[in-house]
């Protein structure tokens, strides 16, 4: 597997982060208002939310199989949101991003790129989850907190469903349509479609 990128990985990359951007800072607009629904235990709500921020890197590297793909995605899904919709989460989002795009291409990265099972995509979605769970306790000083468990065990299941599984569905169902057929994905498809049918 080649390690650059092609001018149309690239392309697709940014439309993904634009799109994904767009759908994040909605996403911020719904956590707003579901902190609001739950009143006292509104704090949980970006909790229950989380694994929605995760989405773009695992698509994207279903897509393009390339390594960075996944946190290349989710910085420039971050910016749009920062920079030109005027997150009200702000610039440390762009910094939250690239860690939970690390985190969510780490379990494609240890398969080198080859495997995109439920599971692997599953695993996707608890690592971006926890690994960016790790970075906002220090933020915002959850640790000693007697809710922490409780505000780790939402984020990992939102990040798994979310930000895992959602992915996988969406891949799927893109690869059906036909759509991304010149990348990588459709090569990989076409390669595995004659050893399905012996």
């Amino acid at each position: 597997m080649s390690k650059l990128f092609t001018l149309k990985d690239l392309v697709l990359i940014a439309v993904l982060g634009t799109v994904l951007g767009f759908l994040y800072w909605a996403l911020v607009q719904a956590w707003t208002a579901l902190s609001i629904l739950m009143g006292p235990a509104g704090d949980l709500a970006q909790h229950f939310l989380l694994g929605g921020w995760l989405l773009v890197a695992p698509i994207a590297v279903a897509i393009v199989r390339r390594p960075f793909a996944g946190v290349i995605a989710e910085v420039l899904a971050s910016v749009i949101e920062v920079v030109f919709l005027g997150s009200a989460v702000g610039p440390m989002l762009i910094v939250a991003a690239a860690i939970q795009g690390a985190g969510s291409e780490l379990p494609f990265a240890l398969t080198r790129y080859r495997r995109f099972d439920w599971l692997t995509y599953a695993l996707s979605g608890l690592c971006g989850a926890g690994f960016v769970f790790v970075f906002s306790a220090f933020r915002w000083g959850w640790f000693g907190q007697d809710i922490l468990l409780l505000r780790l065990v939402i984020q990992l299941v939102s990040g798994v469903v979310l930000g895992g599984l959602l992915a996988k569905v969406i891949v799927d169902g893109l690869a059906r349509t036909g759509v991304v057929d010149n990348f990588a994905i459709g090569r990989a498809l076409a390669a595995d479609r004659p050893r399905a049918g012996e």
